[in-house]
Formats: structure tokens, sequence, C-alpha cells
């Protein structure tokens, strides 16, 4: 589908963060640093799960998927914001636009179902210590990792198979440092009910329906917790789930504040996006690190094993 055909607009105006210069300067000092540790910090996190035999089980090996997703994401808005930041003509083609949502869907939605399957792990492990080797077989975790990019993939598919028909006449500036559907959908001078419907069944799947079920193994594994009867095995079972569920509260959190607020741009809309779309993803590798013994150990015994290869 040739877009520039059918559409008067051929670039979109991203209007950013702020548009004082001195302010701008700052940004891009503070997100360019955002950036570096967020790669870092994920990198690190897949050479530790993958150099450290002790972390090769399920949960391990959904945390390092959730660590490629959040460089993913981090690395779909961010560089685009940082060239925009120096820039003068902070314009965006409408096909680099369309490629900026359909990555953002991909992204967002592996996350959503990434941590609603790192959830059922918790409860698995929790509720049925016993038979969480024959629950979590192998074959069962890689089909619901693979499972959750084939529904984030989909879903970017079919809604982006949709936006490419849209028609932009006028209107051309975004109020966003990035590009979104509902940013879109408000430009296009088309029928855009079939765009609105896809989005709600996107936004009850991936965002609702992740929610819901999260919530579910979060509720079996707050009652198993509570049936414990020392203060050591509580404490103990629910340092297991902490981590996760740090990293779920940041995720839908700030992920519902953003999507409930109008797409007007307003500063509190753009604080909720840099949260859900930039922060969290730099803030994952750190929560997992800090507040996970095993990740602790596993970093301490890979920089040794690398001091004393560096040694030799």
């Amino acid at each position: 589908i040739d877009l520039k055909n059918q559409s008067t607009v051929t670039e979109f105006i991203l209007l950013g963060l702020s548009a004082n210069p001195h302010t701008q300067a700052l940004l891009f000092v503070m997100f360019l640093g955002i950036y570096l540790l967020t790669i870092m910090g994920n990198l690190m996190m897949l050479l530790v799960i993958r150099a450290d035999s002790h972390l090769h089980t399920p949960m391990y090996f959904f945390l390092s998927h959730l660590s490629f997703v959040d460089i993913c994401f981090s690395s779909v808005t961010v560089p685009k914001m940082l060239e925009n930041l120096l820039s003068r003509r902070k314009t965006i083609s409408v096909e680099g636009c369309l490629a900026q949502v359909f990555f953002v869907f991909v992204a967002a939605g592996t996350e959503a179902c990434l941590l609603s399957v790192m959830a059922y792990d918790r409860y698995a492990a929790i509720c049925h210590p016993l038979l969480y080797g024959q629950i979590m077989s192998k074959q069962l975790y890689m089909q619901l990792v693979w499972g959750s990019w084939g529904l984030g993939f989909l879903d970017a598919l079919i809604n982006i198979f949709l936006a490419v028909n849209m028609i932009f006449c006028e209107a051309k500036i975004i109020p966003h440092y990035s590009c979104e559907m509902p940013s879109l959908l408000s430009l296009s001078c088309s029928d855009i009910s079939r765009n609105l419907i896809a989005l709600l069944c996107s936004t009850l799947l991936h965002g609702l329906g992740t929610f819901l079920l999260v919530s579910l193994s979060y509720a079996r594994i707050i009652t198993a917790i509570l049936s414990i009867s020392s203060t050591s095995g509580r404490s103990k079972a629910f340092s297991t789930c902490s981590s996760h569920l740090t990293a779920v509260t940041l995720y839908f959190g700030s992920g519902l504040l953003r999507h409930l607020m109008p797409n007007s741009g307003s500063p509190a809309e753009l604080i909720f996006s840099v949260q859900y779309t930039v922060i969290t993803p730099m803030l994952n590798p750190l929560i997992y690190s800090l507040k996970n013994k095993e990740v602790k150990v596993a970093l301490k015994r890979t920089l040794e094993k690398y001091l004393q290869h560096i040694r030799c």
C-alpha cells in the first residue's frame, strides 16, 4: 500500500516533552543516561542468566525474555526522542510512525503476556512446590514464552493492517514524544470505526486480560502464604515473588494510568507514558538484581569467573 498516494500528509511533527532549548538539552542528557542504563542492565541480566547454570530454570528463562523485551521496548521510542531533542525539525514520516506503533504494540503486548506467565510460574512454585517440575515442564514454558511473542505480533499485525488504510489530511501534530495508535486515530480524516474496535480488543486482551490472570495468580499465592504457620516460612515464600510483584505493579500501574488519560499531551499523561515506556524497562533489571539473592550470587560468580579469566 502506497501511503503517499492516498495521503496529503507524509510526515508528522512530534511536539516532545518541552519546547525550551535549555530544558531539551537537560532532557537529552537524562534520557541518554536512562537509555544506556536500560541497555546495560538488561544485557547484564541476559548474560548472567545464560552464563550461570544455577539460573537455567523456567523463572529465569521468562526473565531473560523480559529483559530482551525491555531492550526492544526502550529502543523503539528513546532513540527517536533523543534525535528530536537535538533537532529543530521534530518530524517522523508516516511510514516511520506506523513502524514505531507496530513495535510498541509488539513490545507492550509481549511484556504484558510475559508478566502474566511469570505470575503463573510463581503460583506453581509457591502453591504446588512438590509438583512444580511436572507443572512447569520445558515444553510448557517454551510454549508460554513463544505464545506471548506470538500474541504480541498478532495484535500488532491486526492493528497496523487496519492503520495503513487510514488517510491523513491536514492535522499532522502529535502532542507526544512518540507515535502511539490513539494519537494516529485522532489525526485521521477517514473512517476509524474498525481501528477503534481493534484497539479496544487489544486493550481488553493485553491489558485487562493479562491483568486478571496476574490478579488470579496472586490471589492464590497470598492465600497460600497466609496459610503458612511460621513467620519465617511466610517471609521466605513472599520473597520468591516480591521482585515480580514490584515489576507488575510498575508496569500495569503506569500503563493503566497512561491509557485512562485523554490523548491530549498533558504533563501528567507524558509523565505516565515516560514511566511506562522508558523508566520501567530501566528499573526491571535493578528490581530483579537488588531484590533477588539468586541473581546477586550468580552475578558475583560470573564476575569472579570473568576476573579469573582476565588474570590468566
